[in-house]
């Protein structure tokens, strides 16, 4: 069969839409309501500082998108820098996020649609469960998605913009609306910050906050199929992180301001919406509002599945390029420019992971997806230091200043987010991760070639070893985050917050000191893409 070429089509529109879309996802319809039971009124805070984290996380993504546009760009760099072993372990972690999330979403439309249609969920499940018609609607949802992904990336790129752009209208609408409700005595209720401290950094990967900003890297995993991507992925991923935080931010401010102190008796962690917005605009009188919302709650998220489920499969083309997985999937459509093959395998893992057995609700993914995601974008910090010693003269046209410092504190906030998902949590993906070697050494070719190479990406792997170690330990005798220890070793949340912050520090510099003496980098010409509409492969 002929090879096809993935083709530049993607503006920066598109890209901003691509990452923007996947941040106004099904966050803003759930996490308001979980924020705002673990930190109260101070929930908007934890909004704000997890953009804060995103962004140093996206600044560093924004230089090695710019440098190496590559589909699937994420589990490429720790590749380039540090060989095949950091960057299965990687790719791993990211294949068990990515192919969940158009799930999530999936799941969360039939818990939206459930208010028109009862039968879909179970009646009484505190969880929103779905019943037996309710996993055919999933089901039927992550068709779609398939279908969008399988024909072009034009089709998909243009849909996905016109979804994103209707869905957007509607969040700063709420916002208006719920403003003209303001109470500002509401920030000072009993039991305004029901967790503290402690419930606020709880509140980012458990609540979905940190979550909801994950949609920045589409615009990197895309970049391969990007016009001008050296100027485009930059500006992409900032635009899409700022426009999210502020739309975010003040979705949090106007919930908590304009919830009736009536529902508030009981405190904010007693506060109960099966649709948080939708309720509240009932609630408030403002029916219109909530059949928009209503409605908004299945184009949202369906407009964020679509955009994973193309993502996970640029992903999987990604892996089986760096020889990690059957070479079939790297195979990409000579005429629509799609790796088919990887968007049926994207689409299969999607329909796994919401089946019955595992996780049937919203809330019972958006932890272990975010600890899973961000375990795999600690490598970005320190493969763009080690990319800048052993690639110094590569161009970069978006090059970070102040890397020294940005790129540590990358991996420092990295490190929170995962170690404050908890040991429930971490547990599952570190314990994963690291069984994931037994595949890596089984589709290893055992040459003497192959055995010199492991040699080389042991050493320069080793760390990512024992900093996962490391994050499962501190998750097990930490304070407050899920530890099973009824005595923590180390309190928290701030004791054990510091310690793991030095400690990341550390394995950071580490991780810089392993990488290999010479960046491992691909050339254009094998990355196989083609200029839109020229037939010129650059």
């Amino acid at each position: 069969m002929e090879q096809g070429k993935f083709r530049r089509k993607l503006t920066l529109v598109d890209l901003t839409f691509l990452g923007l879309g996947s941040i106004i996802g099904s966050g803003w319809l759930f996490a308001v309501l979980f924020a705002a039971n673990m930190a109260g009124s101070d929930a908007w805070i934890g909004w704000l500082f997890s953009a804060v984290i995103v962004l140093f996380i996206g600044l560093v993504y924004a230089e090695l998108g710019s440098a190496w546009p590559r589909s699937g760009g994420v589990i490429r760099y720790p590749e380039f820098s540090h060989g095949s072993l950091a960057g299965f372990m990687n790719a791993f972690s990211y294949l068990l996020a990515t192919s969940s999330v158009a799930g999530i979403e999936a799941t969360a439309v039939r818990q939206y649609a459930a208010y028109y249609i009862p039968a879909l969920t179970i009646k009484g499940s505190a969880t929103q469960n779905y019943t037996a018609w309710g996993l055919v609607v999933e089901i039927g949802f992550l068709v779609i998605f398939f279908l969008l992904n399988y024909w072009s990336v034009n089709v998909f790129g243009k849909t996905n913009s016109v979804v994103t752009a209707l869905k957007f209208i509607l969040p700063v609408t709420t916002i208006i609306v719920l403003f003209t409700q303001f109470h500002g005595a509401n920030f000072n209720v009993t039991g305004a910050s029901p967790g503290g401290l402690g419930g606020i950094l709880l509140s980012l990967p458990a609540a979905g906050i940190v979550f909801s900003f994950l949609g920045f890297r589409q615009p990197v995993e895309f970049a391969g199929e990007a016009k001008n991507p050296q100027r485009t992925v930059p500006l992409a991923i900032i635009l899409s992180l700022l426009i999210g935080a502020v739309l975010y931010v003040l979705l949090q401010i106007v919930f908590s301001g304009a919830v009736p102190a009536s529902d508030l008796a009981h405190g904010w962690a007693k506060l109960s919406f099966s649709s948080p917005f939708a309720n509240l605009a009932l609630i408030l009188g403002f029916g219109w509002l909530a059949t928009l919302l209503f409605a908004d709650a299945v184009l949202s998220p369906a407009g964020t599945g679509n955009i994973y489920l193309s993502s996970t499969s640029r992903m999987s083309y990604a892996w089986s390029k760096n020889g990690y997985f059957y070479s079939l999937f790297s195979k990409v459509n000579p005429k629509t420019g799609i790796p088919r093959p990887a968007v049926v395998f994207a689409f299969i893992l999607a329909v796994v992971w919401i089946l019955p057995g595992n996780f049937r609700s919203w809330s019972g993914l958006v932890a272990a997806v975010t600890s899973a995601t961000v375990l795999t974008y600690v490598f970005g910090p320190v493969s763009l230091a080690a990319l800048r010693k052993t690639a110094p003269d590569h161009a970069r046209p978006f090059k970070l200043g102040g890397y020294q410092i940005i790129a540590p504190l990358a991996f420092i906030a990295g490190s929170w987010i995962v170690f404050w998902s908890g040991w429930t949590v971490d547990r599952i993906i570190i314990g994963l991760t690291l069984g994931s070697l037994v595949l890596y050494f089984a589709f290893m070719d055992k040459n003497s070639e192959s055995l010199s190479r492991l040699q080389r990406d042991w050493k320069a792997a080793i760390w990512v070893i024992v900093y996962y170690l490391f994050m499962g330990v501190m998750s097990y005798i930490g304070a407050g985050f899920g530890s099973p220890m009824k005595h923590p070793l180390i309190g928290g949340p701030v004791a054990d917050s510091i310690v793991v912050a030095v400690a990341a520090i550390i394995f950071y510099y580490w991780g810089v000191a392993s990488r290999l003496q010479q960046a491992q980098v691909t050339s254009d010409t094998e990355e196989e893409i083609e200029v839109a509409g020229t037939g010129k492969v650059v």
